[in-house]
Order: structure tokens, then C-alpha cells, then sequence
């Protein structure tokens, strides 16, 4: 059944702008992260391109006191069964792993870490469907 008041969307994920003390350091480390690449500066501000199937990021410089809550975050997800190589890959990167939440709910389990300046994103997999 289809909404007739629904809106065609025309929508994808551009670019996810940050906040950072050094956005020069925080893009190259993010880069390793996504598989992009840095692709441009104006001034302090670092864009990163998106690698195969990303997306891309965009750092400029704070300008104002970090936050003490972080009320969005990015989850990133990995294949299933390559959650804990990847988890490892980002921490040999620079991230400081966090916690981990494994039987919450069914549906996923995550590792949440830090990047080099203290924003947390989670890396998380999705079993299999059952057919």
C-alpha cells in the first residue's frame, strides 16, 4: 500500500561536518576510518572524500568549548563476523575503544570508541537474517 501524500525523496548523505581543535589531524585519521581521502583545505577547514560507497566529511575549526555531552554520534557498520578486526583497526588508528554492548538487543551489537579528540562513534554488526 503506498502513501499517497508521501514525497518522492531525492536524498543522500553528502558529508558530515565536525567540529575539531585540529582538523587537519582529525580528517587524515577519518579518512583511514571511511577510505577516503583528503581532497581539499580552505583555510583550517579539511574536506574529506568519500571512499567506494561512503560518504564524505568535512572539518573545520571549533570555535567554541567542546561540548561535555555529545548528543549525536556516527554508527558505522561492518560486516558480520568483522566487527572485531575492524574495532582493532581503528584503536591501531588512534581510536581509544570505550564499551562494548553485545546483547541488548537482537538485532545488533556494537563497540563504541573514541576518536583522537574524545567524539564517540560506534562500530556495530548485524547478524545474518534467518531465512
Amino acid at each position: 500500500m503506498t502513501d499517497a501524500f508521501a514525497p518522492t525523496v531525492h536524498l543522500a548523505l553528502g558529508a558530515v561536518n565536525m567540529t575539531a581543535e585540529h582538523p587537519a589531524d582529525l580528517a587524515a585519521f577519518w579518512a583511514q576510518v571511511i577510505g577516503g581521502r583528503v581532497a581539499g583545505t580552505a583555510g583550517e577547514s579539511v574536506f574529506v572524500a568519500a571512499g567506494d560507497g561512503g560518504f564524505a566529511m568535512f572539518f573545520r575549526p571549533r570555535t567554541h568549548p567542546r561540548p561535555v555531552d555529545q548528543d549525536t554520534h556516527l554508527d558505522l557498520t561492518a560486516a558480520w563476523g568483522t566487527r572485531g578486526d575492524e574495532v582493532a583497526r581503528l584503536v591501531a588508528l588512534g581510536a581509544t575503544w570505550r564499551w562494548e554492548v553485545l546483547d541488548e538487543v537482537p538485532w545488533v551489537a556494537w563497540t563504541t570508541l573514541a576518536d583522537p579528540e574524545g567524539n564517540l562513534f560506534c562500530v556495530a554488526e548485524h547478524p545474518p537474517a534467518d531465512d
